[in-house]
């Protein structure tokens, strides 16, 4: 632990798009393993039975907020991973008074005024034209990118699994901004972890760790390392907080 805080912290974990709270679950048992508690979290819209129509990305801010203050949770150090830094920042200004860290892991660092869609033009292409041809508005993930961007390095049985365990992200999640400025303006503390082979972010992470003003530290793995390396993610992220 690095702030001095001798508390146990309660981590709040937020995952990427199109995945659940089952893609921080080895991590958790671990964060929980030493001490701390540890909430992973599943954005509306992405578990079977849950409408993605009409979700935007103020629900997904919004969410996080709700969970956080309903429970009482306090000493929350948010964990975001890939999009999840999006709903992470919106909630942490809304938070100031429950959040002591914001950790980013091979996530966006979100900019005011830019969507997930505008931070890549490859990438937004893709989610502008599923949003505009499929019914109710969702982003699915194509096979491809499993095995080839967010699990390259990784089995094929693995692959397969984090595959069958997505859901199509809402649309509205990947093409709205936020109104805020970066966490660190404000005076909460953050910190990035990049890992040393992801290829799936939008952009070099350490620009996204720049706009943070820090630098990335690096980790183990490629963008969902947290599912095949827990125990090395899990260390940094408890070195971190």
């Amino acid at each position: 632990m690095t702030s001095g805080n001798t508390a146990p912290y309660t981590f709040v974990l937020l995952p990427g798009a199109w995945m659940g709270a089952w893609s921080w679950h080895p991590v958790a048992r671990l964060l929980t393993e030493h001490g701390h508690r540890a909430v992973a979290l599943t954005f509306p819209g992405l578990s079977y039975g849950d409408s993605p129509v009409g979700l935007r990305l103020s629900d997904a801010v919004d969410f996080v907020v709700e969970q956080v203050q309903e429970r009482d949770l306090t000493n929350v150090v948010l964990v975001a991973h890939s999009w999840g830094g999006y709903p992470a920042t919106g909630a942490a200004h809304r938070l100031t008074d429950r959040v002591v860290k914001v950790i980013y892991y091979n996530a966006v660092v979100p900019a005011a005024g830019l969507s997930m869609a505008d931070e890549n033009e490859v990438y937004g292409q893709a989610i502008h034209e599923a949003i505009a041809t499929i019914p109710d508005q969702t982003v699915a993930l194509p096979i491809e990118a499993v095995r080839m961007g967010l699990m390259q390095d990784e089995s094929t049985e693995l692959q397969d699994l984090v595959f069958a365990l997505t859901l199509a992200q809402p649309g509205g999640y990947m093409v709205d901004s936020l109104d805020v400025p970066p966490v660190t303006e404000i005076g909460l503390p953050a910190a990035y972890l990049l890992g040393e082979s992801d290829q799936s972010l939008a952009r070099p992470g350490d620009e996204f760790a720049e706009r943070l003003g820090v630098k990335p530290v690096s980790v183990p793995g490629s963008h969902m390392a947290m599912l095949s390396r827990p125990r090395e993610i899990a260390a940094a992220i408890l070195a971190a907080a």
